[in-house]
């Protein structure tokens, strides 16, 4: 932390958020687009519903912070409103597809599923039903989950009872997430890979969080009516808590580890209860998945990018050894557990994931950012088979973009 006073350091991160996150919302939709890229992986122009939630929680989290200074310059309207707009386009995207929660909660066909990514300028749909992991129940209940810690903070981002029972009807969409098999956060589904949704600890824990900030809660603020009241069942709450605590410290049936459930075990969801099931869960995490640069999304066997055949999305068994060792390893995870450690006071833990984050972040202009991932380059894939990480002669590069999604462009060695 800088001796700054608070005002000059509130005003660096306006700065920051301004330059970073508000330059690139849509006027008109009010949504961000993952990325400013085009690669052979896909177009990352798009707005992804989980990478919005989470590129604005910055935003909103500022405007918090400017609530407590007296200043005359408005920018705690200015973040406030600028959330709302984007909580607002991802609501209006969603509910063009109105008719599609109605059809999901009769069947919970994935060809049913609210769509996971959205036309950055129109909130319209972008790729077919079958053309995408659509089914990401974690996708939408996070967004439920800040709407509702959103509106309990005195945002007003529904406005109508049309938009109440549309949130409503959301409540009910991901109500059965205990039992509704989803393509979790990487969209791929089972770990082996062949497109099949599976029970994901991540999604489960995040519709848990979800359902249990809403119940109860009034859409319209201290000015709203019964009407505007959300119901959620309790028994669905109940039977999300009993599947998540047999699921962890597994993240589902294929996958013994996940960086994912770092999401549900501390912040945002705070899902998991018993302390003792976090502890082994963010300890099995840590062992299994923590490098140098960050975490591994899962263990060995997801295709790394050097090697990765862009044109499949799937891949056989018995054809994921040739990924060993070559795995991925993302920043972001170190944010998750930077996060997790100052919820825990825990001091030593703190110090290293702050040092870790500083150590692995690239100079872009005026700022220091974290790249989406570090990857191990085609010169090196030979060493680091024969000696992985954590190897401190081991070399990785980092992905050039800081969006979510990925562009894999080659940058300095770090």
């Amino acid at each position: 932390m800088t001796s700054a006073s608070l005002p000059d350091r509130l005003a660096q991160y306006y700065h920051q958020v301004e330059s970073i996150i508000l330059a690139r919302q849509h006027p008109v939709s009010g949504l961000l687009p993952a990325s400013t890229a085009i690669t052979t992986h896909g177009d990352y122009t798009d707005a992804w519903v989980r990478d919005n939630v989470y590129s604005i929680l910055a935003v909103w989290g500022l405007g918090l912070a400017y609530r407590k200074v007296d200043e005359a310059q408005g920018r705690t309207y200015v973040l406030e409103q600028s959330t709302v707009k984007l909580m607002r386009g991802l609501l209006f995207a969603m509910m063009q597809q109105a008719k599609k929660v109605e059809s999901f909660k009769e069947n919970q066909d994935p060809l049913s599923a609210l769509h996971a990514k959205y036309d950055t300028a129109t909130g319209s749909t972008v790729v077919g039903d079958d053309e995408w992991g659509h089914l990401q129940i974690d996708a939408t209940a996070i967004f439920l989950l800040m709407l509702a810690q959103m509106t309990a903070s005195g945002l007003q981002i529904i406005f109508n009872l049309d938009e109440v029972n549309f949130v409503q009807n959301l409540v009910y969409y991901i109500g059965r997430a205990y039992r509704t098999p989803d393509y979790g956060i990487w969209e791929r589904g089972n770990k082996l890979n062949h497109g099949k949704p599976e029970l994901n600890a991540s999604s489960i824990g995040m519709a848990k969080a979800a359902l249990e900030a809403l119940d109860g809660l009034n859409l319209f603020g201290v000015r709203g009516g019964q009407a505007s009241v959300i119901h959620v069942l309790p028994d669905e709450v109940a039977r999300a808590r009993v599947i998540l605590e047999s699921l962890l410290p597994r993240e589902s049936g294929s996958k013994e580890v996940d960086a994912a459930v770092l999401s549900i075990i501390s912040y945002p969801a705070f899902a998991v209860e018993n302390p003792d099931l976090v502890e082994r869960t963010r300890h099995k995490v840590v062992d299994k998945l923590q490098g140098r640069y960050g975490c591994k999304r899962l263990p060995p066997g997801w295709p790394s990018v050097v090697i990765e055949d862009t044109t499949r999305l799937h891949y056989e068994p018995s054809e994921l050894q040739q990924f060993e060792h070559l795995e991925c390893e993302w920043p972001l995870f170190f944010a998750y557990l930077y996060l997790d450690a100052l919820f825990r006071h825990d001091d030593q833990a703190i110090r290293f994931y702050r040092q870790r984050l500083e150590a692995i972040a690239v100079g872009q202009g005026d700022f220091h950012l974290l790249p989406e991932l570090y990857y191990v380059p085609e010169e090196a894939i030979a060493a680091e088979r024969e000696t992985p990480q954590p190897d401190p002669t081991a070399q990785r590069k980092c992905a050039a973009s800081v969006g979510p999604k990925p562009v894999f462009a080659r940058a300095n060695d770090r």
